[in-house]
């Protein structure tokens, strides 16, 4: 069995930073594409960041200001979020496909979200 535990959110002010980990644990045989994902209050989920076969990808909102990268020796995926607007308010998710050491099967992983809320 495979869990992502997330950490790294909190309350920041407009034009702060705050930086995202997720972390997987439990039987791992290796990692696919990773996503971390956002959900504003009455709006859909929207996907933020990717890494895809090692290329990064983003939404037009964040260009330039988020990064998403991975440290695979801690089994960790991070997004760090700069110059902060009140409009990135919103529970963020962690998304990971991972090849389960038992099963020899991937599957995606979702972190249980984490609260990002940004002052003006």
């Amino acid at each position: 069995q495979v869990q992502l535990v997330e950490s790294g959110g909190g309350l920041a002010q407009a034009g702060g930073s705050l930086r995202l980990s997720c972390v997987a644990s439990g039987s791992i045989a290796s990692f696919g594409p990773m996503y971390w994902y956002r959900q504003a209050p009455g709006k859909a989920r929207e996907v933020v960041a990717t890494i895809i076969g090692g290329a990064t990808n983003y939404t037009d909102s964040v260009k330039g200001r988020f990064t998403i990268s991975t440290d695979n020796a801690k089994n960790t995926v991070y997004l760090q979020m700069n110059n902060l607007k009140p409009e990135d308010t919103a529970v963020y998710y962690c998304r990971w496909e991972i090849r389960d050491f038992g099963t020899g099967l991937f599957r995606f992983y979702w972190g249980q979200g984490t609260q990002v809320t940004v002052s003006s």
